[in-house]
């Protein structure tokens, strides 16, 4: 274990180097600490847990070596809204990264028999990585609110649909999702239909969606307006149970969703709608 505080005073982040699992493969795992997390021992923080966790702090290891910008994303929301930090946790991906991101029990449905989905996905494994073997060491290292309604999850393309499987699966473990530029080409409106019926009851959970023009994200606009309409048929309010953002121009990289980071963080931490 390493930590390093970050040179811009934007908190400290702490390396667990190849985090085994009885689930699936090891993985860096790097648990990013609020300013004032080691002056304030009193403080208890919300935690949020990302996918792609090379992505998201260092443009270094970044695929497209610009980070998500997470440290800089939620220690500005708390100097520019006064709200309380949170503990940002993220999981590097592996070689298997589509297997363990697309969602399985879709796949079980006998209507799913005609997609041709390449890898055999592990995506249950994976959240039991998350939920059975990350959390509660989480919990027990750091100084966190456990509880759902602190306990958020978030990710982009792949890792926007695990995370809402998470939360379809897990909903007494999370008690919000961010999606952002999510891939339901993967899966099409049958992967949207699916996951929209194991929904929780409105009402406990925040969700959060977006998508930009470009790029990929060309390609999403249908379906989002499709989960969108069975948002609503499900008894989700906009803007009070979910939000779904669009992004005229916006492409499909880590320079896109850094730019727009602030915003699916202020709604799963503080229910703010940021513009």
């Amino acid at each position: 274990m390493t930590e390093t505080p970050l040179s811009d005073g934007t908190g400290a982040l702490i390396r667990h180097a190849a985090f085994a699992s009885h689930y699936v493969a090891p993985r860096h795992v790097d648990v990013w600490l609020p300013p004032g997390y080691h002056e304030h021992p009193e403080r208890r923080y919300p935690v949020v847990y990302l996918h792609d966790g090379q992505n998201l702090f260092d443009p270094a290891l970044s695929n497209t070596a610009i980070d998500w910008g997470i440290d800089e994303a939620i220690a500005g929301l708390m100097r520019d809204t006064a709200m309380p930090g949170a503990i940002a946790v993220g999981a590097w991906c592996t070689q298997l990264r589509w297997a363990e991101y697309m969602p399985a029990r879709p796949l079980r449905a006998p209507e799913a028999a005609a997609l041709h989905v390449g890898q055999q996905p592990i995506s249950d494994e994976y959240l039991r990585f998350l939920t059975a073997e990350l959390k509660p060491f989480v919990d027990a290292t750091y100084r966190t609110l456990p509880e759902q309604p602190s306990t958020f999850i978030m990710g982009s393309s792949m890792g926007g649909l695990i995370s809402l499987y998470a939360l379809t699966e897990y909903p007494a473990v999370f008690g919000g999702a961010a999606c952002v530029s999510t891939h339901w080409p993967a899966g099409g409106d049958l992967l949207v239909d699916q996951l929209a019926a194991r929904l929780p009851a409105p009402g406990q959970h925040r969700l959060y969606f977006d998508y930009g023009t470009a790029g990929l994200d060309a390609a999403y606009e249908p379906f989002q307006l499709r989960m969108d309409a069975r948002l609503r048929a499900a008894g989700y309010t906009e803007e009070r149970d979910w939000r779904t953002l669009k992004f005229p121009g916006a492409d499909h990289n880590e320079a896109a969703w850094r730019a727009r980071a602030r915003l699916p963080l202020a709604w799963l931490l503080y229910a703010l709608a940021l513009s």
